[in-house]
């Protein structure tokens, strides 16, 4: 496999992991369901998330700046799929609120978000590429490890 397409793809599984990892730990912790976090919580989350995975990996201060950028395109993503301040949930219930399914409603939904994902993506996939490829060998090998013996970095049971 070409090694820019083994990079792509480590990115978005990293993106994704990374995401679902922010995304479950909010839910834990704040309880607050469909609504996003406010600007204060998601600072003090990326201050957390940037001093945890760089204990944990031995960054240096570049590589702490390279994943601030990382984590903040991560949460423009997220701010951009969810959309501003729309309901999740009340979207779905509109959509069988009627005696029949709003079908047009669901694929302009569905395309929104498909729009949001696309439009960010690039952002993410290089502010990931920019982080990882900051990481000395070793740093780098103990990502794999982590995500292979984690199963991506999401938590099972």
């Amino acid at each position: 496999m070409k090694r820019w397409i083994q990079r792509t793809l480590v990115g978005v599984l990293g993106a994704t992991a990374i995401l679902g990892g922010v995304s479950v730990w909010a839910h834990e912790h704040h309880h607050h369901g469909w609504q996003a976090m406010t600007e204060q919580d998601a600072a003090a989350m990326k201050a957390r998330m940037v001093e945890k995975i760089g204990k944990h990996l031995d960054l240096d201060a570049a590589q702490k700046a390279k994943l601030g950028v990382l984590a903040d395109r991560l949460r423009d993503q997220q701010l951009a799929l969810l959309g501003a301040g729309a309901d999740p949930r009340a979207d779905i219930q509109s959509l069988v609120a009627g005696p029949t399914f709003d079908r047009a409603k669901a694929q302009g939904l569905i395309q929104a978000k498909v729009s949001a994902v696309t439009a960010k993506s690039p952002e993410v996939v290089t502010a990931l590429a920019d982080f990882y490829d900051s990481l000395k060998p070793e740093q780098q090998t103990r990502v794999r490890e982590f995500m292979a013996r984690r199963g991506g970095g999401h938590r099972h049971g």
